[in-house]
């Protein structure tokens, strides 16, 4: 299966091949992989092992090949290959600082490849398998959904060769991260194309509201996904945070973030919506402009 996105930096077509891609398929597109051995591997239990083995120091060894498979750019980590303890200890590596430019406006959250819809009414015209898609579902909070019912919805999806640590879109207060408990579909287009609605109302979240100066509330929604053991925040509830602090990390894993935000406070970049449109992915970095403010 070809999955193709847009390059930002240049506006190129890209093709990309997730890891596991026929494993993937047969989870999702073979009648035996999606009726009987899915609903075991979307299990906590699984994650949550395999996330242990990937802590352990004999995992160090995957961590090379991993590198020259995906053609990571390991010149942007503050840690040499041989300098990590773990898979995990790589898997979620820290940048060398200056690495990204924080940009004006609303900036992406992380590196990966990004959807992006003006008001979220437009995602079941966008994944159109599968049942119908709601706010109440997704953040399983009703007064919550209607107060988000016109907002813009965008979704980050992080591949495993990208950075797994996630970012402030916007200098504000953060709450603290209310947990929505679930399992772990694989969040690969592989799956998307089938099971959109499951992927982002089932697997687990967690919840954190942004509340800014002149901009209202942001919705900050990391989503775990097949093998993320964990989603770990690393931010102080409560207290004022930069755009581009970090709030957290994802352990070994594909993995997303959602972040959904007023409509007529900000615009959003005119090609990441033409190329959602189109119903292509782009390829963002963490700092990068994704919606300007509006004039009030």
């Amino acid at each position: 299966m070809e999955i193709k996105f847009i390059n930002r930096s240049d506006n190129s077509i890209e093709i990309e091949r997730p890891p596991g891609e026929e494993l993937l398929d047969f989870l999702y597109h073979n009648p035996f992989g999606e009726n009987v051995v899915l609903p075991i591997v979307k299990q906590k239990f699984i994650s949550k092992w395999y996330g242990k083995v990937m802590d352990t120091s004999i995992s160090k060894k995957r961590i090379e090949p991993f590198v020259k498979t995906l053609h990571i750019d390991m010149s942007e980590s503050q840690k040499k290959i041989d300098e990590f303890e773990s898979f995990n200890d790589f898997f979620c590596r820290k940048l060398k600082p200056g690495t990204r430019t924080i940009e004006k406006g609303l900036v992406s959250p992380g590196d990966g490849k990004m959807l992006a819809f003006e008001n979220v009414s437009e995602v079941q015209t966008f994944f159109v398998k599968g049942r119908k898609f709601t706010l109440k579902e997704f953040l399983q909070n009703d007064s919550l959904a209607e107060e988000h019912a016109n907002s813009s919805l965008v979704i980050l999806r992080l591949a495993p060769n990208d950075y797994h640590r996630y970012h402030f879109p916007y200098e504000g207060i953060p709450s603290r991260s209310e947990n929505r408990e679930g399992v772990y579909y694989s969040v690969s287009p592989i799956s998307l194309d089938k099971k959109f609605t499951e992927v982002f109302s089932e697997n687990k979240k967690e919840v954190c509201k942004l509340k800014t100066k002149d901009r209202g509330e942001i919705l900050i929604i990391p989503v775990g996904a097949t093998l993320v053991g964990s989603l770990n925040a690393t931010f102080q509830p409560d207290s004022l945070v930069k755009k581009g602090e970090e709030m957290g990390y994802f352990t070994f894993g594909g993995s997303s973030v959602v972040l959904l935000f007023n409509s007529d406070l900000f615009e959003l970049d005119k090609d990441l919506i033409e190329n959602t449109k189109n119903k292509l992915e782009t390829y963002v970095k963490m700092g990068e402009k994704i919606a300007k403010a509006t004039a009030k």
